[in-house]
Parts: C-alpha cells; sequence; structure tokens
C-alpha cells in the first residue's frame, strides 16, 4: 500500500509540473514538405520537451524528440539542448543522429516575435547519414494567447554516407500555426 502511494504521489507531480509547461501543437506547410509538432514549455524559461515529424515525398522523413533548457536573456530567451532523431533518406540506410543547437526567440511589440534555431548532427553523432543540419527561423504573430500563426524558412538537410545522395527535407519557406493550451 505505501509502495502504491508513493508511485501517486509522483505520478500527481509529474502530471501537476506538465500541466505548469505551455503545451503547443504546430503544423507547417512548405512548397515540398510538411512538418507536424508538439512542445511542452518552449516559450516559457525552464525545461522544454519537443518532438517532430517532417515529410518530403521526395527525400524522406525525420522524426526527432529533443530536450533543452530555456534561459531569459534580457528581451531574448535563449535555448539549449539536443535532439535525438530518426532520419529516413529517400535514398539511403535509415539510421539516427544526435544533433545540439539552440535558438533565440526575441518579443517584437506585443503581437509578434522572431525566432531561430539551429541544430547540427556531425558523423561522429549519426548513423546512415554523413552528417545532419537543421535551421529555422522567422516571424510569429499571436493575435489571442491560444493561436499563433508563423511564416518563416526551414532547411534540413541529410548527408549521404558511402556514396548515397545528399536528401533535402526541407529548404524553403512555409507557413505554419499552432494552438497553445
Amino acid at each position: 500500500m505505501k509502495t502504491f502511494l508513493i508511485a501517486g504521489a509522483a505520478a500527481s507531480l509529474l502530471f501537476a509540473a506538465a500541466s505548469a509547461s505551455a503545451v503547443s501543437v504546430t503544423g507547417e506547410v512548405g512548397e515540398h514538405y510538411t512538418n507536424l509538432g508538439v512542445g511542452f514549455g518552449t516559450t516559457t524559461p525552464g525545461i522544454a520537451v519537443s518532438g517532430n515529424w517532417a515529410h518530403n515525398d521526395d527525400n524522406g522523413d525525420v522524426a526527432g524528440l529533443g530536450l533543452g533548457y530555456n534561459i531569459p536573456l534580457g528581451p531574448f530567451m535563449g535555448t539549449l539542448g539536443g535532439k535525438g532523431l530518426y532520419v529516413g533518406p529517400k535514398d539511403g540506410d535509415e539510421g539516427y543522429a544526435i544533433a545540439v543547437g539552440g535558438g533565440l526567440q526575441l518579443p517584437v511589440g506585443s503581437l509578434f516575435s522572431l525566432y531561430g534555431d539551429y541544430y547540427y548532427s556531425p558523423d561522429s553523432l549519426s548513423s546512415g547519414v554523413e552528417n545532419y543540419t537543421e535551421a529555422n527561423a522567422g516571424i510569429r504573430l499571436t493575435a489571442i494567447p491560444l493561436v499563433t500563426v508563423s511564416v518563416g524558412y526551414r532547411y534540413m538537410a541529410l548527408d549521404g554516407k558511402d556514396g548515397d545522395r545528399d536528401n533535402i527535407v526541407a529548404d524553403g519557406p512555409y507557413i505554419g500555426g499552432a494552438f497553445n493550451f
């Protein structure tokens, strides 16, 4: 019985901590790709957890789980972290990549914010690809707290290994939206 109570208390604390963080569900559409994501605490100081799946019919898929720490830096919010990624290039071997990087967010007035991030995985932290590169930048409009609209540019590249061709999952502008809970 005591073990059951301790497990219940730990689960309650976990759910309370998760509910304290803002949750967002996002979608982005570019000319040749789509990207779907979910984030916990990505716009507030402290620990941030994220996940995404990007798909390109001609070049493959990338799915990832990220863990970062958001640090207020004056008007900016800086993030340092990493991502564990499944990489599935259209031509080449499926594999994984461990990418490290970070990003910045800057509010511009009460409705807009600028954002950008960059993650990289060298050959030593990846399998199936030579390296992985991801960059994203844009502007976000939050007219009401529950919905945001974003316009930006995303680049996601899987450099081929052992003679396999390079696969660019995303390279271009996108329009996106998010529901924030």
